[in-house]
């Protein structure tokens, strides 16, 4: 999927090229949230669609104590359309699924989209589980990562009411060099794939910005210091660890942690929050893109390509 049309999005305000980088940063560090030039407005007219990414931490709070309802009650307190999950999936011994999918689904009215879960009691990819509200899902990709550790990615296209939108979600190495690659085979997923908006959303496991960030590599297809918000540690969130990022990059509107009393404790890393504006993105791409035929799907409806690919599995919501 071509990316070369996007017009990258400055970070923060015009402000940083007059020598205020560092001031505006340290200013939406400070606020936990970054408003995208051009682009900030009231709650109700960030965009169509909330997205959200969290790493649960295996359910063990800061205070050291396993509690998956605690969870649950701060992913209904997120309100999100869309969330991913990191760490939603014991690591060890029988990894099975820590959540309560019933109760995901009735209380918080999210249903988890359907994969080949990474063992047969869990629930995720390599930890990795994808919420969604509504919708209905076109086709699942489940990417093996490379890397020193064992990590996965989501690639998963839903058809929403507002359009056609792909999620990436992904939990990246600790190493830089295994980020890197991570990025690398992201972007890689993304060429094969037919072209739709798409985010990028989870622990990146990333804190720097600029060239000395593994997560420049993924550039020009995503803006990563867009979304720099810390997250982490969740007492006093310091280190941008969590991302949601869109192609094109105006697709995000707006980027906040989640900071409520439960959610300091609930996890090491505090949710992050964003505004999309799906229906704005695709006008912009239609008038980018004029003309341009889509590459036809070739995995057969509900069946597996042989390489964890699925063709349309399930209606949402």
């Amino acid at each position: 999927m071509s990316q070369k049309r996007a017009t990258p999005v400055p970070f923060l305000s015009a402000g940083l090229k007059a020598g205020k980088s560092a001031g505006g940063l340290l200013a939406a560090l400070r606020a936990r949230r970054v408003p995208l030039p051009g682009r900030e407005a009231s709650a109700g007219a960030r965009g169509d669609t909330v997205v959200a990414s969290y790493n649960i931490h295996k359910c063990v709070g800061t205070d050291k104590r396993f509690d998956p309802g605690r969870i649950m009650d701060v992913i209904c307190e997120i309100d999100a359309d869309i969330i991913a999950l990191q760490e939603a999936d014991q690591r060890f011994g029988e990894r099975a699924g820590l959540l309560d999918l019933e109760r995901l689904h009735r209380d918080c009215h999210l249903l988890s989209v359907p994969i080949a879960a990474f063992s047969p009691k869990g629930h995720g990819w390599h930890g990795n589980l994808l919420l969604v509200r509504e919708g209905a899902v076109a086709k699942v990709n489940q990417l093996k990562l490379p890397g020193v550790e064992p990590r996965g990615a989501l690639v998963v296209d839903l058809d929403l009411k507002h359009g056609p939108l792909r999620i990436i979600a992904a939990h990246f190495g600790l190493l830089r060099h295994s980020r890197s690659q991570q990025a690398r085979a992201i972007l890689a997923a993304i060429e094969e794939a037919e072209e739709r908006p798409t985010l990028l959303i989870g622990d990146l496991n990333e804190w720097r910005i600029g060239r000395r960030s593994a997560l420049s590599l993924l550039s020009p297809v995503f803006d990563h210091s867009i979304s720099a918000v810390p997250s982490f540690p969740s007492r006093y969130p310091l280190l941008a660890l969590d991302r949601v990022m869109g192609s094109p990059h105006t697709l995000v509107t707006h980027v906040e942690v989640h900071h409520s009393t439960l959610s300091r404790v609930a996890s090491d890393h505090l949710p992050l929050k964003a505004h999309i504006d799906l229906k704005a993105a695709l006008a912009t791409r239609k008038d980018l893109v004029a003309g341009a035929t889509p590459r036809s799907e070739t995995a057969p409806t509900g069946e597996t390509d042989g390489k964890g690919r699925q063709g349309p599995t399930a209606q949402l919501g």
